[in-house]
């Protein structure tokens, strides 16, 4: 995350209530604390606080105004970090979580400061992963989302984070659901969306045991150090339990290359020269984890299927007026959708090719 030059007041922060409450409850800082907005984070309101001892940390609550039942999880967020401090999966140290909402009119968790970078965009791998170092982070990055899914989660507590069995299934009729709760304000539909949901509900394969999910594992939901190792893994706020061949699925996709198609967020950290591809990491995952990738396509056009779903319902809101559309770019959204069919229908031409 990077920080702001703008010096306003904390927003979401009753900072005399916040400040005592962390006098109280984390030793580690000591009021009054210089604060620092980060940017990123899932318009999460992080901020980066200093105490007068210059000890630092981060900490993180929901954004304000109505929130969706299940975003912006800080609870979520807070069992993870604090399980997952124990294992080989680098995360902040958790150091205070504070339910009572008469503090600040949210949950709120504070964590450990770390000194990394996450990467957003091609001007970020320049600056924060040059040429000598990517495929070192290639590699670490791959290797950190093996050691999360080799951990059993009922050994680290996190046993009820979610539903174990049908993970797949469950989420595509979610999202289906979306899809089709969404073709009247997107007025865009598209026979491959129903098609494509069919086809991966019919061939949905076996799970195995139930591991921990990220939801979003990428270089932007990862601390870059400056040896070229992931530092931590963050934005736990929808992870689950789940089948873990999906998540790795996901991150390959967000994975760019050299000559994919343009991406809505600019240009990519990885559409850089010097990273390993996408096969050569799901091929070190395979090494490390023991696991038959052969379905791997099945994964893949999934999370495409997904993406274009979720971003259907996106752009559905857009057009209706229920989010500004300053800034944003519509037709590339919409192009976005249907690049995301056209790759899962792809996908599925290579499973049964």
């Amino acid at each position: 995350m990077q920080a702001s030059t703008e010096p306003a007041a904390p927003v979401g922060y009753d900072v005399q209530r916040v400040e005592a409450w962390i006098a109280a409850h984390v030793p580690e800082l000591t009021p009054p604390l210089k604060w620092t907005r980060l940017e990123g984070g899932h318009s999460n309101l992080t901020y980066l606080i200093e105490g007068t001892l210059g000890r630092q940390a981060v900490i993180r609550r929901p954004p304000m105004g109505e929130l969706l039942p299940k975003a912006h999880d800080m609870g979520r967020e807070w069992a993870l970090i604090s399980a997952l401090g124990k294992t080989r999966v680098p995360v902040p140290r958790a150091l205070g979580f504070c339910e009572d909402l008469s503090v600040t009119g949210a949950l709120f968790y504070v964590m450990g400061r770390i000194d990394g970078h996450a990467l957003y965009s091609a001007e970020d791998a320049e600056r924060h992963a040059p040429l000598p170092l990517r495929r070192e982070v290639a590699h670490s990055f791959i290797d950190v989302l093996a050691e999360l899914h080799a951990i059993d989660p009922d050994a680290v507590g996190l046993g009820d984070l979610g539903k174990k069995d049908d993970y797949i299934g469950r989420q595509l009729k979610t999202w289906y659901r979306s899809w089709t709760a969404s073709v009247a304000g997107a007025q865009l539909d598209d026979p491959r969306a129903h098609e494509l949901q069919r086809y991966f509900l019919e061939h949905v394969p076996e799970q195995g045991p139930a591991r921990i999910v990220h939801g979003d594992y990428g270089l932007h939901n990862t601390l870059v150090g400056k040896d070229g190792r992931i530092a931590a893994v963050v934005d736990w706020e929808i992870s689950t339990l789940g089948d873990p061949l999906a998540d790795l699925a996901y991150a390959l996709n967000q994975w760019a290359e050299p000559g994919d198609p343009p991406s809505v967020r600019g240009t990519p950290p990885t559409s850089l020269p010097g990273w390993p591809t996408r096969r050569e990491l799901a091929e070190r995952y395979a090494a490390r984890t023991g696991r038959d990738l052969r379905l791997l396509d099945y994964y893949v056009g999934f999370n495409r299927w997904k993406s274009a779903a979720i971003v259907h319902g996106v752009y559905a809101r857009y057009l209706e007026g229920k989010k500004s559309t300053e800034g944003v770019d519509l037709p590339a959204l919409k192009r976005s959708i249907l690049r995301s069919l056209e790759q899962a229908e792809e996908a599925v031409q290579r499973l049964e090719g």
